[in-house]
């Protein structure tokens, strides 16, 4: 039996409103080589019934719940293909971009990870958005440290990675979940380089119940990620890491305001100018501060 060039790892927990779709724009990719494995993270809605109506055509993995890195990780082991792609349950893939992304790295055998451009739906399906500005080169970590703008775009939906090279760097983290992915892409463009495609191959979902929008579970993920990014006192990392500091305090301190803490918000305003004073222009010029719903 051919083995599929690509494993697709769809995660879902609970979300009987989305993974159908998501399922069918797997199966609607006009890249064929490729196997579609649903890992159910212990959802207590109707997603056994919907995702056991696709039958043979993908292959599902029912589990307790050990959270969506566990799932992700499940599914790359139980998958065959030489590269693989995840996909959040509740988002969406246009048709030609498992096809676009194997190009990319036919193109460029020396890639680590492949993402691509975005475009932003609300629970509804309509674009709200896009984002376009995805990193790429030799030096997407930095990007990632600093919170450019310019990172992995797509959260967990947007990246390609080749297997080997997602077991070289030790796959998801377990301990987290909402920055798992930018934890994962961190340590892939710290050793390798990103390739990005400017065509926006995926639909995000923006709703009140994405992952992201846990501020207190995002705020431990991002201050594990950075601990782990600057643990091995590399040099090239400790020449930005004040600057890197500040930057999340300050997207933290923004993400607080919007949940309506107004004293974490001030305790990471206060953290970030005094990592770094200059960043007292971003507080002034802001009408509040800048929120980012994905950090990866």
């Amino acid at each position: 039996m051919k083995k599929a060039l690509v494993t697709v790892v769809i995660p879902n927990y609970n979300y009987a409103d989305y993974v159908g779709e998501a399922i069918e724009s797997c199966l609607r990719q006009t890249y064929p080589d490729i196997e579609v494995i649903v890992v159910d993270d212990g959802s207590r809605d109707d997603s056994r019934n919907i995702i056991e109506g696709f039958g043979d055509k993908i292959r599902p993995i029912f589990q307790q719940n050990a959270g969506v890195s566990a799932a992700r990780n499940a599914g790359v082991a139980a998958g065959c293909g030489e590269f693989v792609a995840f996909l959040d349950a509740d988002d969406v893939w246009m048709p030609e971009k498992l096809e676009m992304q194997v190009a990319a790295f036919r193109a460029d055998p020396e890639l680590g990870l492949v993402h691509v451009a975005v475009e932003e739906i609300d629970g509804d399906g309509k674009k709200i958005g896009e984002r376009m500005n995805g990193g790429e080169g030799d030096d997407v970590w930095k990007d990632l440290l600093l919170f450019t703008g310019r990172g992995v775009l797509g959260g967990g939906s947007g990246a390609m990675i080749p297997r080997a090279i997602f077991e070289e760097t030790g796959g998801f983290d377990t301990r987290l979940s909402t920055s798992a992915d930018w934890d994962l892409y961190y340590r892939i463009s710290r050793r390798y380089s990103v390739g990005f495609i400017g065509k926006p191959l995926l639909q995000y979902r923006v709703h009140s119940s994405n992952m992201h929008s846990n501020i207190g579970v995002m705020e431990r993920d991002m201050l594990l990620g950075f601990e782990k990014a600057f643990s091995d006192n590399d040099a090239q990392t400790n020449e930005i890491k004040r600057v890197g500091y500040a930057s999340l305090y300050q997207n933290l301190a923004g993400s607080f305001y919007r949940a309506g803490d107004l004293m974490a918000c001030i305790r990471y305003s206060v953290r970030s100018l005094t990592a770094r004073p200059a960043n007292i222009v971003h507080f002034i010029k802001a009408k509040q501060p800048a929120v980012k719903k994905r950090l990866s």
